[in-house]
Order: structure tokens, then C-alpha cells, then sequence
């Protein structure tokens, strides 16, 4: 909980903490988010290999949840993942949502219809899971979006356009098909401006934030290592571009994540269970 209860409460939906940039100061880390007011963070796993590593992690702090999936650019040299080990790690309590996966186009368009086969099977994971997929997405905005599509016509599903920065076709398509937009640092860049239009343009109820730490620290931490706590930065911009207080964005983003991350959501909105 937030050292000082004058604090809004806010959720990194999106981290790293089994990077090595964390490496031996993972306590000090999680208990700089809390003091910042940082309740939950998930923590993800971009190589199926390194889920038991990152499982550890969510298991030795509170809300600290993960999630797991085969990277889009981590495709051409992971064995492929199969339903079955998507639909098998989701009995695990703190895991909260598949992926992050997706089409990087931008690094890795040379495994293309790798990413492709890998996204698809991912989202029939999600599909089969009930739990979020976690969408990453790179200069490839109309074969997400078709394929994002392509998929919710077989079956319904819930996702999150991670650390969104794509343009505004595929925030409109994304936001058509009932998903949400997460706002990263990038949201705080200086020359972010196109991008900061079409956050303001999307309901509110359909925004989360993120830090995706150890990268794309905010100002004024902009060209240093990222870390969870610094979502509060991120987070004030949001509240500018919204035009509320940061409390009002924070309480209505940290509404958005119980929404969408169910397994995740803080006690009172999650009852008796």
C-alpha cells in the first residue's frame, strides 16, 4: 500500500521485473513503486523458458501478478508455444493474461508468418482462457488489426494494445472491437504530440498505463532505466490529456485494469473471492 494515503493508487499494467536491469534490486524496486503509490504491477514473460522465473517473482511479492507469452520478436528462435502451454500456466492464481504477443515489423519482418501463426494461437488461447491477451504491435497496424478482427469473429476475447503508439487506425479499430489502449512514457515525450490526440480522443474507460520498465522512461527520467514506480509520471500526463486531477485518472485506470486483468483486481471489486 502507498506510504502516504494522499497518494492515488495506480497500476503499472505492463513491466519487466525479471529483466537485467533488475537484477538485485528487485525489493528496493517494488518498494519504491508502493511508496509511489504503485499497488500492482504484472510482470511479463516474453520467452516461454523464462516463465519460472517470472512466476517466482509474482509469487514472492504482493501484487506483483504476471503473464506469459512468446514475443514477437523473440519468434524466429523460441520454440513455438502451444495451447496447451498457454491454457496450462493460466490455473497459476497471479497469472493474469496471455502474451504479450503480436507483429513487430519494425525488427523482425523477416519472420512475418512466424509472428502471424504465433499471434493467432495465442489469441485462441486467450479465447480459451477467459483471461486478456496483451497485444504487442510495431509498424504491422493492419494485419494486427485484421488479424485482431479475424479472430473476435470465431469467438469473443478481451486485449490490451500495449504500450500503445501505433496511429490512429489502429487505435479506432482496437477501441471498435472493444479493447483498450495502454499508455506508456512515450505518451510524455515532448514530440508525442499525434500520439497524445489520439489518447484523448478514446474513452476514458478504455485507457490503462504502463511503464513497460526497464524501457521508455517518462520525463524527467527520459534516457535512464525504467522502473514501476515512474508510472506516476506517465500517469500525470494522462490526467493533462484527460483534463481531470491525477486522482480522477488514477482511480479511473486502476478501474480499468479490474475490468479487464479480473484475476488482478483490488479486493473490493473482487468481493469475497
Amino acid at each position: 500500500m502507498p506510504s502516504d494515503s494522499s497518494i492515488p493508487e495506480l497500476v503499472d499494467s505492463h513491466c519487466h521485473l525479471d529483466f537485467p536491469d533488475f537484477e538485485g534490486e528487485l525489493e528496493a524496486i517494488v518498494a519504491r513503486a508502493r511508496a509511489a503509490g504503485v499497488t500492482r504491477m504484472v510482470t511479463i514473460c516474453t520467452r516461454l523458458r523464462h516463465e519460472p522465473q517470472v512466476r517466482a517473482i509474482a509469487e514472492a511479492h504482493e501484487g506483483v501478478f504476471y503473464a506469459a507469452g512468446t514475443h514477437p520478436m523473440s519468434v524466429a528462435e523460441e520454440p513455438p508455444a502451444t495451447l496447451e502451454q498457454l491454457v496450462a500456466l493460466a490455473a497459476h492464481p497471479k497469472f493474469v493474461g496471455i502474451g504479450e504477443s503480436g507483429l513487430d515489423y519494425h525488427y523482425s519482418a523477416d519472420s512475418a508468418e512466424a509472428q502471424k501463426a504465433a499471434l493467432r494461437l495465442h489469441i485462441e488461447a486467450a479465447q480459451e482462457t477467459g483471461l486478456p491477451l496483451i497485444i504487442h504491435a510495431r509498424d504491422a497496424d493492419e494485419d494486427i488489426a485484421a488479424i485482431l478482427a479475424e479472430g473476435l469473429a470465431r469467438a469473443p476475447y478481451s486485449c490490451v494494445m500495449h504500450c500503445f503508439s501505433s496511429g490512429p487506425g489502429l487505435a479506432r479499430a482496437a477501441l471498435e472491437m472493444g479493447f483498450y489502449l495502454s499508455m506508456s512514457g512515450i505518451a510524455a515525450f515532448p514530440k508525442s504530440q499525434d500520439l497524445r490526440e489520439i489518447f484523448a480522443a478514446a474513452p476514458l474507460e478504455r485507457i490503462l498505463v504502463e511503464t513497460d520498465s526497464p524501457y521508455l522512461a517518462p520525463p524527467p527520467f527520459r534516457g535512464r532505466r525504467n522502473e514501476p514506480a515512474h508510472v506516476v509520471h506517465t500517469a500525470r500526463k494522462g490526467a493533462e490529456i484527460f483534463g481531470l486531477t491525477e486522482a480522477e485518472f488514477a482511480r479511473a485506470t486502476s478501474a480499468n485494469f479490474d475490468r479487464l486483468f479480473a484475476r488482478a483486481a483490488a479486493p473490493r471489486q473482487r468481493g469475497a473471492a
